[in-house]
């Protein structure tokens, strides 16, 4: 048994979990109680929501090597998703890797968006063809896939890595031969005419990163946070290029940082000549900015 549980009575898997959230409240962790309850339903196999059915039940020994590693790792700053190497976006599982970010849930809100957008243009069930610049883990173009069941989505990243995480993510959420995977640089990647490109784009100033937690610093891959000088590089980009690869009645959907609204809303009007829109979070934040090319 490791050192971390040493001098503990563990009874059952109840005990188990009170264990490990004692611990993450002593570290402060944010969320103790949730990565808690999150990890010990791991390690036995089960959701977190059933986790509670199993409370007097005896920990197996290969359960409580396997939940101590993970309460380690996330002790010594390793985010959840990491320790685990997947993450819940949409209701959907996603592996991650080095080389992605973690699907976050104020991202869900470019889903929303792009949805709304699908809604407003042709419905649901129309044939798209869209694109998801810096697809990551694959989140949002696999997330919209499923909503889109005769759509077809071009999917690009500058990583290697990144896009063979993507490919098994694709897969596993059986929207594989609907999903096609183009490594690349933002738009110079794609030819042809597209019906709306999506976007996550790096939109964090330089001068900003270092003051990012230590968990995202450490763990979150730095191309995919930079956003340059202003953070509106990647903004600069697909703005003034995203007319030669959309079509007629399209959308340009970005999610944007919480204070960068006004800018990109001038942005657009200087590279596009068309108007803006935003579309909110949860918290009623600006999440996503919306340009639609007539």
């Amino acid at each position: 048994m490791s050192g971390l549980f040493d001098n503990l009575e563990l009874r059952n898997v109840h005990d188990l979990y009170l264990a490990a959230r004692s611990l993450f409240r002593d570290a402060a962790l944010a969320e103790a109680d949730l990565d808690a309850r999150v990890l010990v339903a791991e390690a036995l196999e089960i959701e977190p929501k059933n986790l509670v059915l199993e409370y007097d039940n005896e920990i197996r020994p290969e359960t409580l090597v396997i939940a101590t590693r993970y309460v380690e790792e996330r002790l010594a700053g390793k985010p959840v998703g990491r320790v685990l190497g997947k993450r819940e976006f949409w209701g959907l599982e996603f592996l991650l890797s080095p080389a992605t970010l973690e699907p976050r849930p104020d991202t869900e809100t470019l889903v929303e968006a792009a949805i709304a957008f699908c809604q407003a243009h042709g419905g649901l069930e129309k044939k798209w063809i869209f694109a998801d610049v810096g697809t990551g883990t694959g989140a949002v173009a696999i997330a919209l896939l499923t909503e889109l069941p005769n759509a077809t989505c071009l999917a690009v990243d500058i990583s290697e890595e990144a896009m063979e995480t993507a490919r098994q993510n694709a897969a596993a959420n059986q929207v594989r031969n609907r999903f096609i995977p183009v490594c690349g640089s933002y738009l110079d990647a794609l030819s042809g005419s597209f019906d709306f490109v999506v976007s996550n784009p790096p939109y964090i100033r330089s001068a900003v990163i270092e003051e990012l937690s230590h968990e995202v610093r450490r763990h979150d891959p730095m191309l995919a946070l930079d956003g340059g000088v202003d953070g509106l590089t990647a903004y600069k980009e697909l703005m003034g290029n995203a007319k030669r690869v959309l079509k007629g009645n399209s959308g340009l959907l970005m999610e944007i940082g919480f204070d960068q609204a006004d800018e990109l809303s001038t942005l657009a009007r200087e590279l596009t000549g068309l108007e803006a829109y935003c579309e909110h979070d949860l918290a009623g934040n600006p999440r996503v900015i919306v340009v639609v090319f007539p």
